[in-house]
């Protein structure tokens, strides 16, 4: 049996152009986000309130591609532009 095949990888060890090739482009992840937090994923993004739980749309590579206070909207995001969204834990 080859180790290799079978061994775990920190996903911090994968590179950014690794992750953006992962999936053929098609995949993408919703993670959520302290509206606290949103100025440095969304830099263009307005200033918001304090305590407030969103939803950001990632790339596969993380680059971020939107945020919503729905995680439903953000999967019908994904849906829309043809992105499969994936569980990251």
């Amino acid at each position: 049996m080859n180790n290799e095949t079978n061994r775990t990888v920190d996903i911090h060890e994968i590179s950014p152009e690794a992750l953006q090739v992962l999936g053929g482009g098609k995949l993408a992840y919703v993670k959520t986000i302290r509206s606290e937090d949103v100025q440095k994923h969304f830099p263009q993004a307005p200033e918001l309130a304090p305590g407030s739980m969103l939803y950001a749309l990632h790339a596969a590579d993380g680059t971020p591609i939107m945020l919503t206070d729905s995680r439903e909207a953000a999967v019908a995001n994904a849906w829309s532009n043809e992105l499969e969204t994936v569980s990251v834990h």
